[in-house]
């Protein structure tokens, strides 16, 4: 690793690099993982878990030392119940394949207004926190308290309840239909349905 490129370590202890990067380089640990409860003050603002912030500064190209990470919050449509919150190459990955459909079809047009017109682009503080408008917050139900989930690339944040009621609710019916040796890791080597 050159002497003036910073070097960041992800919890489990896996070096990876930050900030810019050259061409062709891999960068690890690029995935959220776990979930946590985080209050949400009257402004909006809530505390990203500590570890989500350092695969958000990993996964910005244009991330260094001191600077405030960007993202983007993915809200969609009202039968959206979560914001979901996408690092810079997450997005950009959705964005080139966006761009690779037919100009002008149905499957683009409604992929360009919910990545691009139901989204909003923004930056991590100096303190971690994100700030929630007011537009996201009605839009979820969000009030006090966050419920923030990892989905690999990206994150999700829910008010508390509808994740319980909604997301939880039907995973657990599913794995109560499941066979009692039943081992999700089958997935993995293509046995099981899907």
């Amino acid at each position: 690793m050159a002497a003036d490129q910073p070097a960041v370590f992800h919890p489990g202890g896996t070096e990876f690099l930050g900030g810019a990067q050259a061409k062709g380089t891999i960068v690890l640990a690029r995935r959220f993982r776990g979930e946590s409860h985080h209050k949400v003050d009257t402004k909006g603002r809530v505390s990203i878990p500590a570890s989500f912030r350092r695969v958000l500064e990993a996964s910005d190209p244009n991330w260094q030392p001191g600077d405030a990470p960007e993202l983007v919050i993915v809200y969609g449509d009202h039968r959206r119940k979560f914001l979901e919150c996408y690092t810079m190459q997450a997005i950009d990955e959705v964005d080139d394949k966006i761009d690779a459909l037919p100009r002008g079809s149905m499957q683009r047009k409604m992929l360009q207004r919910m990545f691009h017109g139901q989204s909003f682009p923004t930056t991590v503080d100096e303190t971690g926190r994100l700030v929630l408008p007011a537009k996201l917050r009605k839009k979820i139900g969000l009030e006090n308290e966050a419920f923030f989930i990892a989905a690999g690339d990206t994150f999700q944040i829910w008010k508390p309840e509808t994740y319980e009621s909604e997301e939880l609710a039907v995973a657990e019916e599913w794995l109560d239909e499941q066979p009692e040796d039943f081992d999700p890791l089958e997935f993995l080597d293509g046995v099981g349905d899907a």
